[in-house]
């Protein structure tokens, strides 16, 4: 018999915490961690994590992940495979990580960074389980380009073909740990043979009970530390003949925390605190961070709001995948909003025709269905869309400043270098800036008679924190800006 346990997306959420609209504590890596060493020691186990582990909240981010590493080491992780915002804070950072971890990290499908290992083989019990790694192939568009350069990712379905050919006779059971998404996860074992269980990541869903697609088990265990995954499978001569599985809720209950993980967990809160602990003004009203990648949210108006405003566009446009939570009403702290803006992005402005607008837009709302991180959040312009239209000919009724829209006037627009650079699949702003004669990417700095303003000197995040300790008290609202038909 195997164990496996299994967390995902996590995204260094290591205190309990209070997911928008709801008064339910959840989570806490300590309570987690706890209940991974009692049911490590009922049973042979194995501890995997499905990618995103280093990079989020601000517990992870002041120290570039090598918290979050520590933390694994501690918990005697197994195997981890690099999620998409493993990149974030570059490859030589990664490097340090990968090296500062006590166990493999893997990348099968990622060709120039050899640090990353495409499989392990772990004997459990006596039972050789191959584990091989693959992150999502969209990852040059989900990190700043200037994060993967030279960089190469493979297809994910030719990948774990090849390596299970190389392992499956010295292995009993193939285990694909994935940071692709659940849906790209069905589409995997659907065309590839020979994948017993699939643990996944990137899409942070949650998977209660475990699904079989054909013969393949597949798995997720939600987000930040919110659940733990648990998977028994038991084993004659060489196939799975049973298995059972579910996700196990984490709740802070006093006095259940491992002591050893809660002393790290409060050395590094001790550490942010004497940084970020600043009261910078008051919120009137709780700032939805949660459905930044579905509709018109009041957080996602403000800070798009205040990066119009600071540099002065007619429009803004941001993705809400870089919106990374929500603050309840009341006192506002440098923490807070370093926790909502993460990223260590800068703002621009880019002269963009009303043409490019549209398809910036309609990119933007190409993907709502998947939850996708490119969903606009806009300041200076609203429009429509109907869901239901094919992608690419969804928008309607683009208005900007008060006015219709035209085609081919040029419009100043606000957004962050990442977008500006083609991030997250917005080809609008990078076609712009290169068709500019002088336009040049130096160190991440851009430059290019296309950019009207252009501040590398500050990040977003700091931009926003000027911004409320000038106004002190703020209640931003929704207003229609996007509007969905039926």
């Amino acid at each position: 018999m195997l164990r496996i346990l299994y967390v995902n997306d996590f995204h260094g959420f290591a205190e309990p915490h209070k997911p928008f609209g709801s008064d339910e504590v959840l989570g806490g890596i300590a309570y987690l961690s706890s209940r991974v060493n009692a049911l490590r020691s009922e049973k042979p186990s194995i501890l995997l994590a499905a990618g995103d582990m280093i990079q989020g909240d601000n517990w992870a981010t002041m120290t570039t992940g090598a918290s979050v590493i520590e933390l694994m080491n501690l918990m005697r992780f197994d195997a981890m495979v690099v999620g998409n915002h493993e990149f974030d804070f570059g490859q030589d950072v990664l490097r340090k990580r990968i090296a500062e971890a006590e166990f493999p990290v893997l990348g099968a499908n990622i060709q120039g960074l050899d640090a990353l290992r495409p499989y392990v083989i772990k004997d459990i019990g006596g039972i050789k389980a191959g584990i091989i790694g693959v992150v999502t192939e969209e990852t040059p568009v989900t990190t700043h380009p200037r994060n993967v350069t030279g960089l190469t990712f493979l297809p994910q379905e030719t990948t774990v073909t090849r390596y299970i050919q190389e392992i499956s006779p010295g292995t009993d059971v193939i285990i694909v740990l994935s940071h692709i998404g659940h849906q790209a996860d069905r589409v995997l074992a659907a065309h590839v043979e020979g994948i017993n269980i699939i643990v996944g990541g990137h899409s942070h869903t949650r998977i209660d009970s475990p699904v079989l697609a054909g013969k393949t088990i597949l798995l997720q265990a939600w987000e930040h530390a919110k659940a733990l995954g648990v998977l028994d499978i038991t084993m004659e001569d060489g196939k799975i003949v049973k298995s059972e599985g579910h996700l196990e809720i984490i709740s802070p209950e006093p006095g259940t925390e491992d002591r050893d993980v809660s002393f790290l967990v409060e050395k590094y809160r001790k550490k942010i605190d004497a940084v970020l602990s600043e009261t910078i003004g008051e919120t009137d009203v709780d700032l939805d961070g949660e459905n930044v990648r579905r509709r018109e949210t009041n957080l996602g108006n403000l800070i798009a709001d205040i990066m119009r405003e600071t540099s002065g566009a007619d429009m803004a446009l941001i993705n809400g995948g870089g919106i990374r939570t929500s603050i309840g009403k009341g006192a506002l702290t440098v923490q807070n909003i370093y926790s909502v803006l993460p990223f260590d992005n800068y703002l621009v402005a880019v002269r963009l025709s009303g043409k490019q607008i549209k398809g910036a837009l309609e990119h933007g709302v190409s993907a709502i269905e998947e939850g996708a991180g490119r969903f606009p959040q806009v300041s200076g312009i609203s429009f429509s869309y109907v869901r239901s239209a094919q992608p690419g000919s969804r928008v309607r009724d683009i208005i900007i400043r008060g006015k219709q829209m035209e085609p081919d006037r040029e419009y100043h627009v606000a957004t962050n270098d990442f977008l500006a650079a083609g991030g997250d699949g917005y080809g609008a702003f990078g076609e712009a800036l290169k068709s500019s004669k002088d336009f040049s990417l130096v160190g991440g700095v851009m430059t290019g008679e296309k950019l009207v303003y252009n501040d590398s000197s500050r990040w977003i995040r700091d931009v926003v924190i000027e911004y409320i300790k000038d106004k002190c008290r703020i209640s931003p609202l929704t207003e229609g800006r996007i509007r969905e038909i039926p």
